[in-house]
């Protein structure tokens, strides 16, 4: 009994110690493995290649040719110059244009430019940026194969600079595709490639990644670019932007550049923006946007403060079109709209988006901020028009004062011939004002205008003066101002205690 217990006990020591060495290999594999991603790209999310990838994308990036035709007297700003103003200068040009009248066009010369665009469609959509076909007589895409076709342009939409082409296929060949994806879901810090057309040189591609999102570069009203480092440079423009699943996350646009060149800072159009303005104009020929007929600006501090606001967020409303939705719907000048369809309006600049997006005939609730509380209205979106100016009652007065380092004056006759004022305005004209005053500060300039002061109507220097008296006598140390110029109103906020 006891030599058996001696075996079994035997044994049981073997089997520990194959167990304890078996455990100790795992573990160093486990730990070398650990050590070998930490050190290789897998650890970085970086892939080994983006070789696969690009050869799969190419063949539905294409170079985008534009022709333009110019008679030589288009081009009289290419031939050497006389002085400014010198009797030569239109002697010259006097000379083309009667060339022209008696039946003798100049010769004409041709003008190219490149680009860059990609196919969505199999039946030969290209998408591209507007600005690469601007003023375009001839239109060629250039696949990656170096077949050559002409195309015609469905339709553009100037404020995205986003234009839509379409291949002119008699042989119905399929052409390769790629998709969308969804920019809402990238994030700073993921990889891209960019495939393009730099400089004229053929397909091109680069790797970067997401630098940040919702850029505003000041192109337009719906600035929310995407910034990348993947090197992007002239002939670029139009091509897209691929995340790793080989979908499209942009369009890229523009660049940043001192010298011209690529020195890392490239935007893109997001694709979730451009799928929208594309599918419409597919569908419609053009862009369809909403529309609430109002005139906005940034909520300053000083605008916060003189409104009783308590954050310095939203979108300050300074126009309402007449008859436009807004003001169907009841909102004023002076409110301030915090929120739009169940969506916050955190800065000025994102409501434009938000409307834009809406779906035309569209009720939605407004919530803004009126006279120290907040009001909710609703409204019904209309489709994107020109604003028209709202008149105002005409002012004849003729008085003069100096407040708040502005000389101020009532509108009479000689105003309107001075500054060169439409009849329709009124209020109190700036003939002058001190370069170092607060007003002067804020941008207001000689020859604007002053329509309104905290909401109230002007309509005599002494009238304003008493304004500002009433309001230093009290707890609100900032009066709000609506300046007209040139028929263009914002608000401006003043501090008194400065």
């Amino acid at each position: 009994m006891g030599a058996n217990l001696n075996i079994i006990q035997t044994r049981s020591s073997g089997y520990y110690n194959i167990l304890i060495k078996t455990l100790l290999l795992f573990t160093l594999l486990v730990f070398s493995f650990s050590s070998f991603l930490v050190n290789s790209s897998y650890a970085s999310g970086r892939p080994e290649s983006f070789a696969d990838l690009a050869t799969k994308l190419k063949p539905a990036v294409v170079n985008v040719s534009t022709t333009q035709e110019l008679s030589s007297a288009h081009s009289f700003g290419d031939m050497p110059k006389a002085p400014p103003g010198s009797p030569f200068e239109e002697f010259f040009k006097e000379f083309f244009e009667r060339q022209e009248e008696n039946g003798s066009p100049m010769p004409r010369r041709r003008t190219q430019s490149l680009g860059s665009g990609f196919i969505i469609k199999e039946e030969g959509i290209v998408i591209t940026n507007n600005h690469v076909i601007t003023g375009a007589d001839e239109i060629n895409v250039i696949l990656d194969d170096k077949r050559t076709f002409k195309a015609k342009l469905i339709g553009r939409d100037r404020k995205t600079d986003i234009a839509v082409l379409q291949i002119e296929n008699k042989e119905k060949i399929q052409f390769p595709f790629v998709t969308w994806g969804n920019s809402e879901t990238s994030r700073v810090g993921d990889w891209v490639i960019a495939i393009g057309n730099p400089f004229g040189l053929g397909g091109s591609v680069t790797a970067g990644i997401i630098s940040a999102r919702g850029r505003n570069i000041g192109s337009g009203p719906y600035d929310n670019f995407i910034q990348t480092d993947a090197s992007i440079n002239r002939g670029n423009s139009g091509g897209p932007m691929f995340d790793l699943n080989g979908e499209v996350i942009g369009i890229n646009t523009a660049i940043f550049s001192p010298s011209g060149g690529s020195v890392g800072i490239g935007f893109a159009i997001p694709s979730n923006l451009a799928n929208r303005v594309v599918d419409q104009i597919i569908k419609f020929g053009k862009t369809q946007r909403g529309w609430l007929g109002v005139q906005i600006q940034t909520v300053t501090d000083e605008i916060a403060e003189s409104l009783s606001l308590p954050e310095s967020k939203g979108a300050l409303i300074s126009r309402v079109s007449k008859d436009g939705p807004a003001a169907n719907a009841g909102l004023l000048p002076g409110d301030v709209i915090l929120k739009f369809d169940g969506k916050n309006v955190e800065e000025m600049r994102q409501l434009p988006r938000i409307v834009a997006d809406t779906d035309i005939g569209k009720k939605v609730r407004v919530s803004v901020w009126r006279k120290g509380s907040k009001k909710n209205f609703d409204v019904i979106v209309g489709e994107l028009v020109e604003v028209t100016n709202t008149k105002v009652s005409k002012n004849t007065e003729n008085e003069t004062k100096k407040l708040l380092g502005m000389s101020l004056s009532s509108i009479g006759p000689k105003e309107r011939t001075t500054f060169k004022l439409g009849e329709n305005i009124s209020g109190l004209v700036i003939k002058s004002l001190d370069p170092q005053s607060l007003a002067a500060q804020r941008g207001v300039r000689k020859g604007d205008v002053i329509v309104e002061a905290n909401q109230v109507p002007l309509s005599s220097p002494r009238q304003f003066s008493e304004i500002l008296n009433l309001l230093k006598k009290g707890s609100k140390k900032t009066v709000l101002l609506m300046i007209d110029r040139k028929g263009d109103r914002r608000f401006v906020g003043i501090r008194l205690d400065q």
